[in-house]
């Protein structure tokens, strides 16, 4: 699942990456309309968490043009406006829910699970993923060896990095695609390093240097 955010307040848009990306979602973050639109023209998106107080181009304008041009993503509204015809009008636009801003975390997690529930997404992504001897939970955020017996503990990016090489199932993933996935930014003179430095430790708490392959030009994949 790919959730777009776009929020102009940089605090919200950082939290609700950190948080999302945490659970398992990938995610990008626009801060305009502008942006949000560019975004779903690149990327193929699944839930848009849209702001809709944006300045310049704002959240309904985005709203009409996804609407109106049949973007197929599935749309969460959020602002500060509370009122019933605030949120009728955000929903007669196209939304598909509608959040009162503040919200609790946990009940826009819900949102986005009844969401994917309706749409029936994540139905054709197995909620464990195996390969060999390696098991790795996406619910629970859990991955173990021998079969289930033995807990690995990784931090946030080393479970983000085998997450893509899991749904890669031994085909490559490029430095390039794994930065962009795990650490949400483009590729920069240190990508390599930084995706090196966490494959070296995610090797040596795998206690098997020879489950994760590097190809020069190629990237990594599991054996």
């Amino acid at each position: 699942m790919r959730i777009l955010i776009v929020e102009d307040d940089r605090e919200l848009a950082a939290a609700l990456d950190d948080a999302l990306r945490y659970e398992g979602y990938a995610t990008d973050v626009a801060m305009t309309g502008v942006e949000a639109l560019k975004a779903l023209a690149d990327t193929d998106v699944d839930i848009v968490l849209l702001d809709r107080d944006l300045p310049v181009l704002s959240g309904d304008a985005v709203m009409a043009t996804i609407a109106a041009n049949r973007i197929p993503v599935t749309v969460i509204m959020l602002t500060a406006a509370a009122d019933v015809s605030d949120r009728v009008s955000g929903l007669d636009l196209g939304a598909d829910d509608y959040l009162t801003k503040p919200f609790a975390y946990p009940e826009l997690l819900a949102r986005i699970r009844a969401l994917q529930r309706r749409a029936g997404k994540g139905a054709a992504t197995a909620a464990v993923l195996t390969r060999g001897d390696l098991t790795l939970d996406t619910t629970r955020r859990l991955v173990f060896r021998d079969h289930g017996r033995t807990l690995v503990k990784l931090t946030p990016k080393e479970y983000g990095v085998l997450l893509e090489l899991m749904r890669a199932d031994g085909g490559y993933v490029s430095v390039d695609e794994l930065h962009r996935s795990v650490w949400n930014a483009d590729p920069d003179v240190e990508a390599a390093d930084v995706v090196k430095t966490t494959m070296y430790s995610l090797r040596r708490k795998l206690e098997d240097r020879d489950l994760i392959v590097s190809t020069r030009g190629e990237g990594y994949r599991l054996a």
